[in-house]
């Protein structure tokens, strides 16, 4: 009982805590998200894609120090959320709609609004816990994949040369090519779709030696043109969702007609 008590007490102080080090990380990566909005309008789009992808690494440090040194808050988790709001949901919005979507009038602030309503949608649904409870798998595509996907294209097109004005493959103009990506990815974020969460790794067991092959490989490839290889591995763990939805479907269909067939 006295156990029992200590733990809720802990619980009600660690409601109203304020927690330096992993607070000052969040506010950070909310600086990082602030900045890139700063830099897309100032038309330094490599400076503002970089900008979110150290909010995405901030925000993998927080929580992870926050539980290693035993300094986890509501205050922390709730500033943690509107840190990715920022970082996550409106920067990539307004990135897109100044690059390419301000020339599409309304439909473009509408798509710009709706993918960061969807943004909002799934840090809520993340934050109550409505996901389903299933350790190896995100129940819709996270927030920061969705923002690192959407700034990666438009570094990569940046640096190509591309702008909204552009035709992509000589078929259809670039700012269309960013509206119906920037509708995609909006609707992922808040579709059922499983994605791989990676929280089941385990850095400690042991990994075939290939496995440092490819971490070589894979440094290589970013030093040689970041923009392209990031927005390739991203571009890839996107499609994965769809690849293991389309599957598992698949195989259902395949139980359901065989079961019918068998009851025959």
């Amino acid at each position: 009982m006295g156990k029992n008590k200590e733990d809720l007490l802990r619980n009600k102080i660690g409601q109203h805590t304020f927690y330096l080090l992993p607070n000052f990380i969040t506010t950070a990566a909310l600086f990082s998200g602030f900045y890139s909005i700063v830099q897309a309008m100032n038309g330094n789009y490599e400076l503002s894609a970089i900008a979110i992808f150290i909010a995405i690494i901030l925000d993998g440090l927080d929580g992870r120090i926050a539980r290693l040194t035993h300094t986890e808050s509501a205050f922390g988790a709730e500033y943690d959320s509107l840190s990715d709001m920022v970082s996550f949901g409106v920067a990539p919005a307004l990135i897109l709609y100044v690059w390419t979507l301000k020339p599409l009038g309304k439909l473009g602030w509408i798509a710009a609004f709706i993918y960061c309503c969807c943004a909002a949608f799934r840090l809520a649904r993340f934050n109550v816990k409505l996901d389903r409870d299933e350790k190896k798998y995100f129940f819709g595509l996270p927030s920061p994949a969705a923002a690192a996907l959407l700034v990666s294209f438009v570094w990569v097109s940046n640096e190509n040369g591309f702008s909204g004005n552009e035709i992509f493959f000589n078929m259809i103009k670039m700012k269309w090519v960013s509206w119906s990506l920037t509708i995609v990815i909006a609707l992922s974020m808040v579709s059922e779709i499983r994605f791989y969460s990676g929280k089941d790794i385990n850095l400690r067991n042991s990994v075939p030696s290939v496995a440092i092959l490819l971490v070589i490989l894979a440094f290589v490839l970013v030093s040689y043109s970041p923009p392209e290889a990031i927005f390739i591995v991203v571009g890839c763990y996107f499609l994965s969702g769809y690849f293991n939805f389309i599957r598992n479907f698949t195989f259902k269909n395949k139980a359901v007609a065989n079961a019918t067939r068998n009851k025959k």
